[in-house]
């Protein structure tokens, strides 16, 4: 009946697109209905310090998935090539997936949802459930899917099909006896949101200030098209309550996942993470989008720290929130290391480093392993501690130096004050020296024409980038 030991847990990993860390109740957001995901958090740890991997969504689910980052495994930027068929590019073939070591070790893995890492329609090593979007995106009702390598478009919204397939498996699974990982990756809150969401979700915004997203006066590196922000709306209100009502539309499926963990007798053997891909800004900074809204492209906070949250009763106290600084990079050694498999990762060649002793509120847990995070988006990089953040962009810049504890909204850049020079320069030997450490030659974004366009084959092949 699934696993019943609570230190070889069931695991099931539930990931949004585009969800900045801001977009949550228990954030402070005061706008939003995040009921589940709020008593989610009540419930276990919320680490208000975690940060993807890349500001946008394939680079940052890649290295969710492989612990490496984008130059190390390849995938620089959003796949926009061929996602299904013979054609299509397997782009993390070579590397080995958390689920793979889990598969080898005896978890039966699920998918309900988003890839987009290239052959969406090809089951991954240890799957035993594929219900995969055949693309990375796109409306709401009638989504292309595949489902085990089968055709399986769905009319019904797309947040509320993935739940309800997301719910199948957990309940045939419940009846083996083996653990389990379900992957359940939402498109949600992903664009487009006008006239994509049911009237019961966009009917709890349709009055709201929206107080939590001010409107600030656009970017001047904001990306436009026909005259409106690329990753926004003519209408911005309108943008905002489909934004708003897809975050409800998942937190409502997390509610129903999480109820049949209980009456299923899961609950105390199931761990339940939480997070997104990539940060998002709705007018946060002048810009609709990631960190592709802008170019160059940009590492504000809003755009690269995503919600975390972890549960697992018995095992995890409630009501903890950590300040601690925490990667995408870190998940894959941390979800080994929480369930007794941790000496299956490099440290030689992987950056990430275990957190799992912060989620059982272990005392070998030292704050001060996390002392910085690194981010990357092409030729674009960040180096962020609690004090400072710096962007460094090769080759020609800009480059940014903010202070943090003075400057929390990222407004005054003194990557050109002649005061912080040195300090400028001793974060940019440091990021230079991290990046050295890990990046691939064959892979290393530091040269690549990425822009943000989108990336149409692998790495190293001509043209590979828009």
């Amino acid at each position: 009946m699934a696993s019943r030991d609570p230190h070889r847990p069931n695991i099931l990993l539930v990931l949004t697109d585009d969800q900045g860390a801001w977009a949550l109740g228990a954030a402070g957001n005061q706008d939003i209905h995040t009921p589940n995901l709020d008593r989610l958090a009540a419930t276990g740890l919320r680490s208000s310090r975690f940060f993807c991997v890349s500001p946008v969504c394939s680079p940052a689910r890649a290295s969710l998935l492989t612990g490496r980052i984008p130059s190390a495994h390849g995938v620089h930027d959003w796949l926009k090539g061929t996602g299904t068929g013979p054609e299509a590019t397997d782009y993390i073939s070579d590397e080995t997936l958390v689920t793979d070591i889990l598969a080898d070790h005896g978890y039966r893995c699920g998918l309900s949802g988003k890839w987009h890492l290239g052959a969406n329609d090809k089951p991954r090593k240890g799957f035993v459930h594929w219900f995969a979007h055949a693309a990375g995106g796109g409306p709401y009702f009638g989504a292309p899917m595949v489902r085990d390598g089968e055709p399986a478009s769905v009319d019904e919204y797309l947040t509320y099909a993935l739940t309800a397939d997301a719910r199948s498996f957990i309940a045939t699974e419940s009846e083996r006896d083996e653990p389990f990982f379900l992957a359940v990756m939402y498109t949600a809150p992903h664009m487009p949101w006008k006239d994509n969401h049911p009237t019961e979700l966009t009917e709890l915004y349709r009055d709201s200030e929206f107080s939590s997203c001010p409107q600030e006066q656009a970017h001047p590196w904001q990306v436009m098209s026909d005259d409106h922000p690329i990753g926004g709306e003519h209408d911005t209100h309108e943008a905002l309550v489909g934004y708003f009502a897809a975050v409800t539309g998942v937190d409502a499926g997390v509610g129903s996942l999480l109820e049949d963990l209980e009456v299923l007798g899961l609950s105390e053997s199931t761990l339940v993470i939480f997070s997104s891909d990539n940060g998002f800004n709705c007018g946060h900074h002048g810009i609709w989008g990631k960190g592709n809204a802008t170019y160059p492209q940009n590492m504000y906070d809003s755009s690269v720290l995503v919600p975390a949250l972890f549960a697992q009763p018995g095992r995890i106290a409630p009501n903890q929130v950590s300040d601690d600084l925490l990667s995408g990079y870190d998940l894959l050694p941390t979800i080994l290391d929480y369930i007794g498999i941790a000496g299956t990762v490099d440290r030689n060649r992987d950056p990430g480093r275990s957190f799992a002793s912060l989620l059982l509120a272990d005392e070998s847990w030292d704050p001060r392993n996390a002392v910085a995070v690194y981010d990357e988006y092409g030729p674009t990089r960040m180096i962020r501690t609690l004090e400072w953040k710096y962007v460094h962009r090769w080759p020609d810049g800009p480059d940014e130096l903010y202070n943090l504890i003075e400057d929390p909204g990222e407004r005054s850049n003194l990557a050109n004050v002649i005061e912080y020079q040195q300090h400028a320069g001793e974060l940019r030997t440091q990021l230079s020296s991290w990046f050295a450490k890990y990046v691939e030659a064959q892979h290393d974004g530091e040269s690549l024409p990425v822009r943000g366009g989108g990336q149409i084959s692998p790495t190293g092949t001509a043209g590979a980038f828009l």
